[in-house]
């Protein structure tokens, strides 16, 4: 039979399992919102280990180390919602996810303005081959002249991707003195003076900097390969804090080596150690006028407060009133409060007929409908009943015998 829960949990019998030193500001502000049933580790688990702990677990957060699978799912009987205290949800088999009726929800927008102030730092050091200068200070050489060195007030910086973060770092550019642009495959207005560029390979001609920001997807892997630096403007620079899947790094070394790029800068990797614990190594290391640092693009104490207190939040308002906004897998719904009356979540294929049903089994029953809510995609149904006060006790039982159901309860 579907999963059929019980009228609303008391807020401290909610058990919220939280991975990988997500930040307290989370933890805050779950018992802020009555939520004390809070177990924080600083590692990530093993597929095991949830497995063995996963079962009581009503709410888990995690950031990009931890797997989600169908498996971990189809063991974790009380799971409501998966928080990705990070950008991306793709350690989370989001299908097997969507198909169980569970949440997932995640902070693409937190940590954008802690990545663009890197690229623009970085971008700064590169062109001053601080990197070269930094390492003959430590080695005793007193590397004091202006060779290749240069500002970066009217460089252009061609930025791969527009997005939150891609605009951002257009935006601190062009207050920097540096003339804009970029380019990417979905149409987007321009911020300030940016120029949009109509091909990839046009930007990669007319830049002194390119630094990208693209998601991890079959189009954009090794994008940036052999060809692509051959195009890139003599003595400029690389900067990738987006997917290690992006860059052929072996390409990159030789474009480096032959003196066609001055530098680079590179944040993420297509092979990156499970902790600090794990020796990491690369092709690129030990390069002249290269930064390699270990996927920190948006690790600042500013960035991991924010994610907490924007992941956390979301689970609070699906948990308190049943709001799917920015949801992954359950469809979006933003939901108003509905005094008076007792809230039903439903959950099922989307298969045709089921609200019909529904509706028919109220109305047997003689019970007011309030307010009704439906969003549907390609593979899952959402309704969301507001109904009077004099329910039968016997309806959630009922609504779990409804063909195509997958999981129902009544949130209060």
């Amino acid at each position: 039979m579907p999963a059929a829960d019980n009228l609303s949990y008391p807020k401290e019998n909610i058990k919220i399992l939280l991975l990988e030193g997500i930040h307290p500001s989370a933890v805050r502000n779950f018992n802020k919102n009555d939520y004390v049933n809070v177990e924080r580790h600083d590692t990530a688990w093993s597929e095991e280990e949830l497995l063995e702990h996963i079962e009581d677990v009503h709410i888990i957060g995690i950031r990009s180390k931890t797997q989600i699978t169908k498996k971990v799912l189809e063991k974790a009987s009380k799971l409501k919602a998966i928080g990705c205290f990070c950008i991306g949800t793709n350690q989370v088999d989001l299908e097997a996810a969507t198909l169980a009726g569970i949440t997932v929800f995640n902070s693409p927008y937190s940590n954008t303005r802690s990545v663009a102030e890197l690229v623009i730092a970085e971008s700064i050091m590169l062109l001053r081959r601080i990197p070269l200068r930094d390492k003959k200070a430590h080695a005793g050489v007193w590397l004091k002249d202006a060779k290749e060195s240069y500002e970066v007030r009217d460089k252009r910086i061609g930025i791969v991707g527009y997005g939150h973060i891609g605009s951002q770092v257009s935006v601190l550019a062009e207050n920097m003195g540096m003339r804009t642009a970029y380019y990417d495959i979905v149409p987007k207005l321009p911020m300030g003076n940016a120029r949009k560029m109509e091909t990839l390979n046009d930007l990669l001609e007319k830049s002194d900097i390119v630094t990208l920001h693209v998601p991890a997807t079959p189009e954009t892997e090794l994008m940036i390969d052999a060809e692509k630096l051959a195009l890139m403007k003599k003595g400029s620079v690389l900067l990738n804090l987006s997917r290690g899947s992006v860059v052929d790094i072996h390409a990159l070394k030789n474009a480096i080596h032959s003196g066609h790029l001055s530098g680079a800068a590179i944040d993420v990797f297509p092979e990156e150690p499970e902790s600090k614990d794990e020796p990491f190594y690369s092709e690129l290391q030990n390069l002249p006028n290269v930064i390699l640092t270990p996927h920190i693009g948006g690790s600042t104490r500013e960035a991991q407060f924010n994610i907490g207190v924007d992941v956390s939040t979301k689970l609070i308002h699906f948990i308190d009133n049943g709001s799917t906004v920015d949801s992954h897998s359950v469809p979006a719904i933003n939901l108003p409060v509905q005094k008076d009356s007792h809230r039903i979540l439903h959950i099922h294929e989307n298969k045709p007929g089921v609200l019909s049903e529904i509706n028919m089994l109220l109305s047997d029953m003689d019970i007011n409908i309030l307010g009704q809510y439906l969003k549907t995609n390609e593979h899952i149904g959402y309704v969301v009943l507001d109904i009077d006060k004099k329910y039968k006790e016997k309806l959630l039982e009922e609504m779990s015998r409804v063909k195509h159901t997958i999981r129902t309860r009544i949130l209060y």
